[in-house]
């Protein structure tokens, strides 16, 4: 398989090849309900929304059957599989770095997904979002805690503390609405941001 330059490292996009059908099974299940319901608060009933790595299709799922119109993307051709064969839908294979919409969603859904950006190419791809927001469009994004850069477990992944998550969001045009340390199950803690484009 020939892997093209993008955002996603090779190293990061053959671990999501290799890997689509074990790990749609292992996070199939996980409880976002929480996190969800905050994002959505500040959406439009009903509002288009892009689901930034979507991975399994677990969340494009969830937020269909809330009523939404869900766009799902994803980096990695073999989640891309997957997340098709769980939606009866067809999803798009896109990295980041060439996403490519303008002023067409109400909502951005990145979760677990902008954490595999390079530090240096996240404020480019922040500032893709924005364009593909509607005016007053609303951003999920979030990332482990933590300042690390760099390869684990076998995919790259950037850190946020949530001072440089902010920081981040407000010099690309995001209004952070609310930032806040959760922890998982698994006892990893993250950096969740909900913001409005300006």
């Amino acid at each position: 398989m020939t892997l093209r330059c993008g955002v996603m490292d090779p190293e990061t996009r053959a671990y999501y090849d290799g890997n689509s059908r074990g790990y749609s099974d292992s996070t199939m299940g996980n409880d976002l309900s929480d996190t969800m319901s905050r994002f959505l608060g500040h959406m439009r009933q009903g509002g288009r929304i892009l689901d930034l790595g979507c991975g399994s299709g677990r969340d494009t799922k969830t937020l269909m059957s809330k009523g939404y119109d869900v766009v799902p993307v994803d980096g990695s051709e073999g989640m891309c599989r997957v997340a098709s064969e769980n939606l009866g839908m067809p999803v798009r294979r896109l990295d980041f770095s060439d996403l490519d919409y303008v002023k067409e969603f109400d909502g951005v859904w990145a979760c677990a997904s902008l954490l595999h950006v390079p530090s240096a190419e996240l404020p480019r791809t922040i500032m893709l979002i924005h364009r593909s927001l509607r005016s007053d469009g609303v951003l999920f994004a979030n990332f482990k805690e933590g300042v690390y850069g760099g390869m684990r477990d076998g995919r790259h992944y950037t850190d946020m503390t949530e001072g440089r998550l902010a920081e981040l969001l407000e010099s690309k045009g995001m209004v952070p609405i609310e930032i806040w340390t959760s922890v998982d199950p698994r006892g990893v803690r993250w950096t969740n941001s909900v913001s409005r484009k300006a």
